[in-house]
């Protein structure tokens, strides 16, 4: 196929313009011209898909761009390895608080994080996806677990504060600044912080890991299906639905069930 700036698309059949358009992300404009002007539905047709797969496109450059300004603020201010810090698992009956922090690196473009979002937004599948590809493009990826004895010791605030120290201990290299979503400070880390309340919405690294600790909590109870049948945490992820509190009715409490939460309607 010819492949010039200004391809003879009138010459082409509508197979070898999909084929040309399927992989386009900004055409130029003299070419668009070119598809414009042509008559044929199919490719009229075509032109429409690309149009809005490019408008797409745009807007999650443009949105990626808004999530990606507060990290990069702090790289100009000289803060090269800036982490976003996130948990999992505040909410659950049974299972541990999974905290994730992730330093995404700035010599990265915002194009290697497209669709990484608050993971809370995104379908299992769309997790998956994006977890391989943080883990394989970020600079860092620490993680913190706290189990249900210690959540049930200190409650679960104090919990994932532990989850989230223990993430950024997992760091390396070592963060120059932290982001954390919520509204609390890291305890007895000297690193600059700042809480983001929302932030898994607001900003690029902390939503990254909501992903990372996501992910990994809800393989952790994946896990503890094989092992405490019955429960059903394969599908409720420890959370208190009515078939999880049903079966905490008819079997008791397991090792992993938070005494101090309410366990029963």
């Amino acid at each position: 196929m010819k492949n010039s700036r200004q391809p003879p698309f009138s010459t082409w059949t509508i197979e070898e313009i999909r084929n040309y358009l399927l992989p386009a992300e900004n055409l130029p404009d003299e070419e668009l011209l070119l598809l414009q002007r042509d008559r044929r539905s199919g490719v009229r047709e075509l032109l429409a898909r690309y149009l809005m797969r490019r408008k797409r496109l745009l807007e999650e450059k443009e949105r990626l761009w808004r999530m990606g300004r507060r990290e990069k603020q702090l790289w100009e201010k000289g803060y090269p390895a800036v982490a976003g810090v996130d948990e999992a698992g505040r909410g659950p009956l049974a299972g541990p608080v999974v905290a994730a922090a992730v330093i995404l690196g700035q010599e990265k473009t915002l194009d290697t994080w497209r669709e990484v979002d608050d993971s809370k937004q995104l379908s299992a599948q769309k997790r998956e996806k994006l977890y391989q590809n943080i883990r394989k493009h970020s600079t860092a990826v620490g993680l913190g677990i706290v189990n249900a004895a210690i959540i049930d010791d200190i409650n679960i605030h104090k919990a994932s504060l532990q989850a989230m120290k223990q993430a950024v201990e997992q760091l390396s290299p070592h963060p120059d600044f932290i982001l954390i979503d919520g509204s609390f400070s890291i305890p007895g880390v000297s690193v600059p912080q700042e809480a983001v309340k929302g932030g898994d919405r607001f900003c690029l690294s902390i939503a990254a890991a909501s992903i990372i600790a996501k992910v990994t909590r809800d393989r952790i109870m994946e896990k503890y299906e094989e092992l405490y049948p019955g429960y059903g945490f394969a599908k409720n992820k420890g959370y208190p639905t009515a078939e999880h509190r049903q079966a905490i009715k008819s079997l008791g409490l397991s090792e992993l069930h938070r005494r101090t939460f309410r366990m029963q309607d």
